[in-house]
C-alpha cells in the first residue's frame, strides 16, 4: 500500500523525506507548489472551505505540516502545527493546556529561554517545579502535575531521560507529555512512538539545516489537543510565513542525507576530543562511554549533530574558537555549516567559562576533526 503522495508504507527514510507531504501529482502542476502569499480568500457563502483568512491556515502550511507528520510518526494519523519559530511552538503547547491552578514540570537544564516562559506562567498562576534530565530526575516532582516537559537530549548538557518511564509514570498521574525533540530530530527520536503526547521541536535547527530559517512545530495523535494548540497559534498570531513555510519543506528533502552526515561527524569529533588532555566534560549519547549512552541506544535511532564539552577556561576556550576555520563561532545548532561558541557567554546556561557546545555540519570528517584538533593545538601553545 501506498500513501496519498505514492509514498511505500514501509519506504525507507531517505525516500520518505524525499516524497513527504508532496500533493497528489496533477498534470502541469509544479511536484512541490509555490508558497502561497495570501491574506483573505475568495469566499462566497458560507466559510465551509479548508482556507478562509491568512492568519488561520494556508496551503503552503498544509504541505509543509502533513510533511512533518509523516516523518513525525509514518503511516499513522497526525497533526502538526507549524510556528513562526520554535519558542512560539513551546509556548503554543504550554499555555494553550495550562491554566491558573495547574502545576507543571520543566527541566532545569534545559533551553536557555525556558526561565523566561516559567516567569510567565508563574505569572499567570501555574506553579512551575524544575529538576535535571539525567536520572529521570523529574520523576520526584511529577506528583499532582498536569503537564510534563523533557527535553532529551537536553541543551546543552547532553544529558538524557527514559521518555517511556517517565511517560508511563506522567499519564498515569493523569499528566500530559511535552517532548522538546529538537537535538535528535524525527530521524533520530520519534517522541510520540515512545508515549509522548506531543512532540514539538525548533525546526530553526537541524530540521531545516541551513541556518537561514525560524520556525517551529507541535505533532499530535490527539485531534483536541491538536486543535487547542492551532486556536492558540490563531489567538497569537504566532504563524509561519508562506515563503519560510515553503523553504523549510523543500529543505526536508534533504533531511536523512544531512542528519546521516552530521551524526557521523560528530561521532568522530566526539571520538578524537575524547584522547586529549585538556578536555574535559566530554558529552555525545552516541559514544559508549557516555553517561547516557544506554538509554540512549534504547530509544534513539541516531545521536545529533551536537557534542559538548569543556576547555580550562575561558581564554583557552575563545583561542580555540578564534583558531577554527571550518566552524563558524555562532549560536544554534543542527546546520550544514559546523558551528561552535561558547555558552557561558550567554549567561543563562549553568555551565563552566570553558563550555563549548559544537555542533557537526556536513563536511568531510577529516577535514573537520583536523580542524579542531589543530585549533586545539594552538589554542594550548
Amino acid at each position: 500500500m501506498s500513501e496519498g503522495n505514492g509514498v511505500p508504507a514501509q519506504a525507507g527514510e531517505g525516500t520518505r523525506a524525499v516524497r513527504a507531504g508532496l500533493p497528489v501529482p496533477v498534470k502541469y502542476e509544479p511536484t512541490l507548489p509555490g508558497p502561497v502569499f495570501a491574506a483573505h480568500f475568495h469566499l462566497p457563502g458560507e466559510p465551509t472551505g479548508p482556507y478562509t483568512y491568512g492568519r488561520d491556515e494556508n496551503p503552503t502550511w498544509t504541505h509543509l505540516e502533513r510533511a512533518i507528520g509523516e516523518l513525525e510518526a509514518p503511516g499513522e494519523p497526525v497533526e502538526t502545527v507549524t510556528f513562526a519559530s520554535g519558542m512560539a511552538a513551546i509556548s503554543a503547547v504550554l499555555f494553550s493546556q495550562l491554566k491558573a491552578g495547574d502545576t507543571v514540570v520543566l527541566p532545569n537544564d534545559g533551553y536557555q529561554a525556558l526561565p523566561l516562559v516559567r516567569e510567565r506562567l508563574e505569572a499567570f498562576g501555574v506553579e512551575v517545579r524544575t529538576a535535571p534530565t539525567g536520572d529521570d530526575a523529574q520523576l520526584s516532582v511529577l506528583a499532582g502535575a498536569q503537564l510534563l516537559w523533557i527535553e532529551t537530549p537536553s541543551n546543552p548538557g547532553l544529558d538524557v531521560c527514559d521518555v517511556r518511564r517517565l511517560t508511563e509514570a506522567a499519564h498515569a498521574a493523569g499528566a500530559l507529555v511535552a517532548v522538546d525533540n529538537t537535538l535528535a530530530t524525527p530521524l533520530g527520536q520519534r517522541p510520540l512512538h515512545l508515549g509522548a503526547d506531543f512532540s514539538v521541536a525548533s525546526d530553526t535547527k537541524g530540521m531545516t539545516g541551513h541556518g537561514d530559517i525560524l520556525l517551529g512545530h507541535v505533532t499530535c495523535r490527539d485531534p483536541q489537543l491538536a486543535a487547542g494548540v492551532r486556536r492558540w497559534r490563531k489567538v497569537v498570531g504566532a504563524i509561519p510565513g508562506p515563503m519560510e513555510a515553503w523553504l523549510a519543506h523543500r529543505s526536508l528533502a534533504t533531511l536523512q542525507l544531512r542528519i546521516e552526515r552530521q551524526c557521523a561527524n560528530a561521532l568522530a569529533l566526539a571520538g578524537a576530543l575524547g584522547g586529549r588532555d585538556e578536555v574535559t566534560g566530554l558529552r555525545y549519547p552516541g559514544l559508549p562511554s557516555d553517561l547516557s549512552y544506554k538509554i540512549a541506544s534504547q530509544q534513539m535511532r541516531r545521536f545529533g549533530c551536537v557534542v559538548s564539552f569543556v576547555l580550562p577556561d575561558r581564554g583557552h576556550a575563545e583561542r580555540f574558537l578564534e583558531g577554527l576555520r571550518l566552524v563558524d563561532d555562532a549560536t544554534s545548532f543542527g546546520g550544514v555549516r559546523s558551528t561552535a561558541e561558547r555558552r557561558g557567554r550567554w549567561g543563562g546556561d549553568a555551565v563552566p567559562e570553558g563550555f563549548i557546545r559544537f555542533s557537526a555540519g556536513a563536511e568531510d570528517a577529516e577535514d573537520l576533526v583536523a580542524d579542531v584538533l589543530r585549533a586545539l593545538d594552538e589554542a594550548a601553545g
